[in-house]
């Protein structure tokens, strides 16, 4: 059965993940990436433009598809070694703002203290939620 996905990086590192088509959530954890199966859908939603900086985002930025079971990890800068899962990336939608569909999706239950959700970092989504998320993408609305 096919699981939806969120989860939550700033878009400059989203758009890293996409360039070279992986997933790595939760500051390079592998407990999250492991609830993932071949065949679910993943968001990304960043809350920043760029890590480490307070410019707010709060778009959608990816939207893609888990590929492959192998999770593995990769040696960033001084040893750093986060866990990753490949991804197929929809190269056709654009980011979009969170703001206008607010109101529309069921797993933010409060509207008023929405951003709260997204403080896990990673987290299932019902799958209508995912599919309005990418038509908006995919249509620029």
């Amino acid at each position: 059965m096919t699981k939806y996905w969120m989860a939550v990086a700033s878009k400059n590192h989203v758009s890293i993940g996409i360039e070279q088509g992986f997933a790595q959530v939760c500051h390079g954890k592998a407990h999250p990436l492991k609830k993932m199966s071949v065949g679910d859908g993943i968001i990304y939603y960043s809350p920043k433009e760029n890590f480490n900086e307070n410019d707010i985002c709060q778009e959608f930025t990816a939207i893609g598809t888990v590929i492959t079971k192998k999770i593995y990890q990769y040696e960033m800068e001084d040893g750093f070694m986060p866990y990753r899962r490949n991804i197929e990336y929809d190269r056709s939608v654009q980011s979009i703002s969170i703001k206008p569909l607010i109101v529309k999706l069921k797993f933010i239950e409060n509207k008023k203290n929405w951003g709260f959700k997204f403080r896990f970092g990673f987290f299932e989504i019902p799958e209508e939620d995912f599919l309005m998320i990418q038509h908006c993408m995919r249509n620029g609305i």
